[in-house]
């Protein structure tokens, strides 16, 4: 075990330094904000650094990234603004000057014509301009002309509404917090098409594709992704040679002829858990109804079944709440869990345990209703711009609440810990053979409460390229990182329990898992951040990285077959039928939706064209439904299986099951794939805002591809309300008994 513990340590180690590492070049190197911009010729001020942050507040404040996208991260109905913006600067230079240099149309002139202005053009938009002296930029007054006309486009958009863009009038208003959202659009675009000083790339790697002005992939971009395919393969090579080699070796066990917790001990603490199912249950159906709400968007931006709902429930919030709620309800999935199982593990009832759930209960629903409630005001503009920071919404998908909600759910999470921690160390004070599975448990438990609170490290005027680097530790790290630890600990514990196997080999395999996923996942974080005004470091390492990421997944084939096993070794394995499909549900998914298409956009040439396309939504809901939503409700189900001392009739979780599953897997090929597919090619031949553009996404084939994925939806929605009728009825059930041990 030493060897396994010095590795652990070894790899987070090692990778949380190479992490910061690249976290304080993020900081030195980002794209800077200008005191001041400048017309050349004429000296004007068009926008100074207050403008541009206070735009982005502006910004943060009608939705941020649930209204469209910048540098590629946000959502998928209304345009990238930053690759809108550059699209529409460039062709209104170049029709400026053909017109005035030869009386036509752009498109009317030969090919050395177009040449030449694009030469001109692409000298005025990439040179930095940006003055380290007096921190100015400048720009020409031909620039300025294609600014003005974007600032009255996009004021439009933003106070008349656009239906194909789901945002509806009203939306913003205010003729200054216009004219500043215009000026932070402006520097966002200025990052992603200016080079880096002393580099033929800009500060965003040449991201968004866009042709007019040669923003082309790199160099280093082509480099890192293919040695990430062959890195990927060879330790797809290495570990399978591995795991056969040693998957036979742990401990021998011979299985019970019966279930060897048949006279578990129930605590009264265990029971208070219980409630947290029924709410649990009704967020997952709000989350799918709100999830209808949105998609329904995509083909009718104003209303539902033209029933317009849009002037109260925009798209902005339908999507906010549906990102969010699905957060809440698998965190708090896992958090009960591990509640649920603390006095299993500690064999005795703790001082305040139950005060603490209630406690923990309460807050989450404050949490939940709170933090929409504040979304809402802030979305209607209700709310001063601070305000909006601390008790409104962010703009950053998946951490939308407001800064209070967010300490608020922190001081949750450190309760969480102390209440479960406690439990940990008793188990590991016995000295036994759990000990160090029950340490990689605790560390996983504390890394959970800790790494929550890296969301609270930007404040509200800090710059885009230092909040994604730190919105990342927290969406990747804390929900794919150090969640998933947890997660295979608590199923090797439960089957140790169950004594499939032993502990010893759980505590082993479990260490040894944890290595090997963060061995790639901590670095790999920086995936998610090649373009998003980091320096290329971030592309080398995230690619190589990344790509390690997925090589443990490949082997999920041989765990689907082991849990397989498991349910024909002995009959009364019957009884935990269910939470095992859910497992395996759950092996499927991290192969599919995290491996396969997770691996689809983790390298740097495939992200560079589909980054916000609806290949990254495939990703998003077979990765973050399939695998963490699944593992929410396999855990649900085993909890529920402890506690419950009836036989169980299988009906209603055997259609939930297959139907989730069916249709997840129709909403994507149907619809999802399809689309992203049409966007994918669209952006390499084209450009990537064509790629994002009304014109595509309304277009007849786009439109019927929408629609199509009502059959997945439907199929899937009947699945989640045949799961939270099996986990209402049961859990009311087990509420109702008085005879617990």
């Amino acid at each position: 075990m030493k060897k396994i513990w010095i590795t652990f340590i070894s790899v987070v180690s090692i990778s949380f330094i190479i992490l910061i590492w690249i976290g304080t070049e993020v900081y030195q190197t980002q794209p800077p904000i200008p005191e001041t911009v400048i017309v050349k010729e004429t000296q004007e001020i068009l926008y100074t650094k207050e403008d541009i942050q206070i735009g982005q507040n502006v910004w943060e404040s009608i939705g941020g990234m649930e209204v469209g996208s910048i540098w590629g991260h946000g959502s998928y109905v209304a345009p990238d603004w930053t690759a809108d913006w550059i699209h529409k600067e460039a062709t209104f230079m170049l029709e400026a000057w053909s017109q005035n240099d030869f009386n036509t149309n752009y498109e009317a002139l030969d090919v050395e014509k177009k040449a030449a202005l694009k030469a001109r053009l692409i000298k005025d938009i990439k040179t930095n301009t940006f003055n380290e002296s007096d921190k100015s930029i400048t720009i020409s007054e031909s620039r300025l002309a294609a600014i003005k006309e974007n600032i009255k486009h996009y004021t439009n958009i933003f106070s008349e509404g656009k239906e194909e863009y789901a945002i509806p009038k009203g939306a913003l208003v205010d003729p200054e917090k216009l004219e500043q959202l215009n000026a932070f659009l402006f520097w966002t675009s200025w990052a992603a098409s200016t080079n880096r000083p002393n580099e033929d790339y800009t500060y965003t790697s040449n991201w968004p594709h866009e042709p007019l002005i040669d923003n082309n992939i790199t160099s280093d971009s082509l480099i890192w992704s293919g040695l990430s395919i062959v890195l990927l393969l060879l330790f797809i090579g290495i570990l399978t040679y591995y795991y056969l080699l040693n998957h036979e070796k742990g401990e021998l066990l011979s299985k019970p002829e019966s279930d060897p917790l048949t006279n578990l001990k129930l605590f009264k603490s265990q029971k208070a858990i219980l409630k947290y199912f029924i709410v649990i249950s009704l967020l997952i159906g709000l989350q799918v109804i709100l999830g209808i709400i949105t998609v329904h968007y995509t083909v009718e931006g104003q209303a539902f079944f033209r029933f317009d709902l849009s002037s109260f429930l925009p798209y902005s919030i339908t999507r906010t709440w549906h990102t969010q709620l699905a957060v809440f309800w698998i965190a708090a999935t896992w958090l009960a869990t591990g509640l649920f199982l603390a006095p299993m593990i500690s064999g005795k009832e703790m001082k305040y345990q139950r005060f603490g759930i209630n406690f923990l209960f309460i807050a989450l629903i404050v949490i939940v209703l709170g933090s929409m409630m504040g979304e809402w005001l802030g979305v209607h503009q209700f709310l001063e711009l601070t305000t909006n920071f601390y008790f409104g919404h962010q703009g950053y998908e998946y951490m939308d609440l407001g800064r209070f909600w967010q300490i608020f759910l922190g001081i949750g999470l450190v309760l969480w810990v102390v209440m479960v921690s406690r439990h940990i160390f008793y188990g590991i004070s016995k000295k036994d053979e759990s000990k160090h599975l029950l340490i990689i448990l605790l560390i996983s438990v504390m890394a959970i409460g800790m790494f929550f609170f890296s969301g609270l490290m930007y404040g509200e005027n800090s710059t885009l390229p230092v909040i994604n680097y730190w919105r990342w530790w927290l969406v990747h790290l804390w929900v794919e990182g150090f969640f998933e630890v947890f997660a295979t600990v608590v199923i090797a514990y439960i089957f140790s329990r169950l004594k499939i196997i032993s502990v010893k080999t759980a505590g082993r395999v479990s260490i040894a898992s944890a290595s090997i996923f963060l061995a790639g996942g901590i670095i790999g974080t920086l995936h998610h951040l090649y373009y998003s005004g980091t320096p290329v470091q971030a592309i080398a390492l995230g690619a190589t990285f990344s790509a390690l990421e997925v090589v443990p997944l490949t082997l999920m084939g041989f765990e689907i077959r082991e849990n397989w096993n498991l349910l024909k070794s002995k009959q009364w394995m019957q009884k935990y039928k269910w939470p095992i499909f859910f497992f395996i549900a759950v092996a499927f998914w991290n192969f599919v939706g995290a491996g396969i298409f997770g691996f689809l956009i983790n390298p740097p040439i495939a992200l560079y064209y589909i980054q916000g396309l609806n290949t990254t939504a495939v990703h998003a809901h077979t990765a973050l439904f399939g695998v963490y939503g699944m593992l929410g409700m396999g855990f649900i189900i085993i909890c529920l299986r402890f506690y419950s001392d009836r036989v169980w009739q299988n009906k209603k979780l055997k259609r939930a099951f297959w139907l989730l599953n069916i249709g997840l897997v129709a909403m994507v090929l149907l619809s999802l794939l399809p689309i992203g597919i049409i966007q994918a090619y669209t952006s390499i031949t084209k450009g990537y805002s064509f790629a994002r553009d009304a014109d595509l996404l309304y277009s007849p084939t786009v439109q019927t591809l929408k629609w199509m994925r009502m059959i997945g939806d439907i199929i899937f929605s009947v699945g989640i309300f045949y799961f939270c009728w099996f986990t209402i009825d049961e859990t009311i059930y087990n509420f109702k008994r008085k005879n617990i041990n």
